[in-house]
């Protein structure tokens, strides 16, 4: 078994050094050693989540096409610039809610450029409120409606007696609190810009310019449109989630399940937006969001058939060896969690790989609901492309990675926002559970 494990973390080692898509290669991989040589016997490929994951961006790519990503970030800038001093906590506001609605962080990338603009006009540390908006993009995944990560965690949580609509209500504020903890502290991380000596070398070098607001084509009426009927899709999954909910009963015996609910309604958003918003449908196969989603796809196909092929064939002896631990610790599931996700690059795929185990050993829901926003540590390795987005659109050189690879601004932040979210999470649980 233990020179099993180390095969597992051999090939979550070797995806993380390839990057991006990579690690989903060689979780492959990784199964066909742990079949072929070990014999074991291949685990359960977590098709629900990528088949939400490709059905999800679908519809985000078609809005996007249409021009509707492009009209957020309009609102978004809108939004920043009238309330600048605070652009701290206003910016995690910003790509907190733009993750929740769309269901991944990938939206961030449009909102960076202008959240470290308007830090620069203001004099404001770019760092402070690059650093937490994108821990808010990552941990608002374990809060939204439509993320693989929630729905397949329900589904989980469903036998137990907690419903979909339970989860949410307890991850989505708990969550959102924890940011603006986060944020608290970020705005009193490092120096102020203007005596930090890393700015003051490149304003002497001419290298930092301010370029203002920048002028943007009006929104056409198909972009606002689109934007519409994926926000009526969203509400379409959450009505029928409440109505096909037992608390609720108003529909006992549905015809559709959650999931497959939620993969008919974004294709049926997409479709919609196609026609209604008279766009090429070609062209959604290389948006840039749809290029990101895919890939994200291979990444949980890869290392969430690699964990279950290891976890189904030593279920026995784990639950021997943690199922004690864990009840008498219960936050150490939150500290599994953040390590395994620094590896897995996924808030679906480490929530796929470890959260069936957790429970299968005797974890009660209300632990792995409180811990489930530990799955988010994806900004300990300065290597997430969000992150490295936030890195390279300052040009004032605030938001920098340090020499020991750990000391970078999204560091302490997004451990206090983790920390607070599962702490919250219990108190939340213990009085909503």
């Amino acid at each position: 078994m233990l020179l099993q494990l180390i095969i597992v973390l051999l090939f979550i080692y070797l995806g993380a050094r390839i990057g991006g898509i990579g690690i989903g290669f060689a979780g492959g991989a990784g199964v066909v050693v742990l079949t072929a040589i070990f014999g074991l016997d291949a685990g359960t490929i977590p098709i629900d989540v990528i088949l939400i994951i490709a059905s999800v961006i679908s519809a985000i790519a078609a809005m996007q096409v249409a021009g509707g990503m492009d009209w957020l970030v309009q609102l978004a800038e809108q939004f920043l610039r009238k309330n600048p001093k605070r652009i701290t906590f206003y910016a995690p506001i910003v790509t907190y809610f733009m993750t929740l609605l769309a269901g991944t962080g990938h939206t961030a990338f449009s909102t960076l450029p202008i959240i470290a603009e308007v830090a620069k006009e203001q004099g404001v540390r770019p760092s402070r409120p690059l650093s937490i908006a994108v821990i808010a993009s990552q941990i608002a995944i374990t809060a939204s409606p439509i993320s693989a990560a929630v729905v397949f965690f329900s589904g989980l949580l469903k036998p137990l007696g907690v419903s979909y609509l339970t989860l949410l209500a307890v991850c989505i504020p708990t969550t959102f609190i924890a940011c603006m903890v986060g944020a608290f502290v970020a705005n009193f991380l490092g120096c102020e810009l203007k005596d930090d000596p890393e700015y003051q070398d490149r304003m002497a070098k001419g290298l930092i310019k301010l370029k203002g607001e920048q002028k943007r084509e009006k929104a056409t009426p198909a972009a606002k449109l689109s934007v519409y009927i994926f926000c009526a899709a969203i509400i379409c999954v959450v009505t029928y989630a409440t109505l096909i909910s037992p608390a609720v009963g108003v529909i006992t015996h549905p015809h559709i399940v959650l999931t497959q609910a939620i993969m008919a309604l974004m294709l049926t958003a997409a479709a919609a937006i196609v026609l209604l918003c008279k766009i090429d449908a070609s062209e959604i196969a290389v948006a840039p969001t749809f290029r990101s989603g895919m890939s994200a796809c291979i990444c949980v196909l890869g290392v969430a058939w690699l964990g279950d092929t290891f976890v189904s064939a030593h279920i026995v002896e784990i639950k021997h060896f943690a199922g004690d631990l864990l009840q008498q610790y219960p936050w150490m599931l939150a500290i599994t969690l953040f390590f395994a996700s620094m590896l897995l690059y996924s808030q679906g795929a480490t929530t796929t790989a470890l959260m069936p185990a957790a429970l299968a050993v005797g974890v009660a829901p209300l632990t792995a609901i409180a811990s489930f926003a530990a799955v988010s540590a994806l900004f300990v390795l300065p290597t997430y492309p969000t992150l490295l987005a936030a890195v390279e659109m300052d040009d004032t050189g605030s938001t920098r990675i340090g020499k020991l690879v750990f000391n970078h601004p999204f560091m302490i932040p997004g451990v206090i926002t983790i920390v607070t979210s599962v702490a919250l999470g219990f108190v939340f649980g213990g009085m909503i559970l």
